[in-house]
């Protein structure tokens, strides 16, 4: 809320045009700290990194697996959702590292896709947190090849 006040001085109680003081001045930036929890920037890092072409999935294929599995237990929403596995943030105040484990499709180059994924995961971070990524570690745990099933589990219905 701000303050004003009237410098009256003519002999009326109507404020003059031009006279208002305003208090607890300064831009409303300053007034006040925003916090963002690591994994609302895992989040954002995670979507980016598999938005880039060439990247099959995130995480390794045993943390893919425990989730899968996870996902089909009711209430079983307890770890990391599909959309932050296999990334690892770490958030100060104004920096943030990122940590991203990343299955790549046979085929694609491992480095032009690591360096696409690096350049849209900073972008995208920087852009809606205000946070300086310091850095993007990525880590090639898995190639999908061609003839590899999808692991696509059986319905328990038929």
């Amino acid at each position: 809320m701000t303050d004003t006040t009237y410098s009256g001085d003519s002999g009326t109680d109507e404020p003059r045009r031009g006279s208002m003081v305003k208090r607890g001045g300064g831009p409303a930036a300053s007034r006040g700290r925003t916090t963002i929890a690591d994994g609302v920037v895992e989040k954002i890092a995670g979507l980016a990194a598999r938005d880039v072409d060439g990247v099959h999935a995130m995480g390794s294929g045993f943390s893919r697996t425990l989730g899968a599995v996870r996902d089909r237990v009711p209430g079983g929403g307890g770890g990391k959702s599909g959309v932050t596995r296999g990334v690892k943030a770490e958030v100060g105040e104004v920096q943030t590292a990122l940590d991203l484990e990343i299955v790549v499709d046979y085929g694609v180059s491992i480095a032009d896709v690591a360096g696409d994924v690096r350049e849209n995961v900073i972008a995208a971070v920087e852009r809606m947190t205000g946070l300086e990524v310091v850095e993007v570690n990525i880590a090639v745990s898995d190639v999908k090849l061609p003839e590899d099933e999808e692991e696509e589990p059986e319905p328990r219905l038929q």
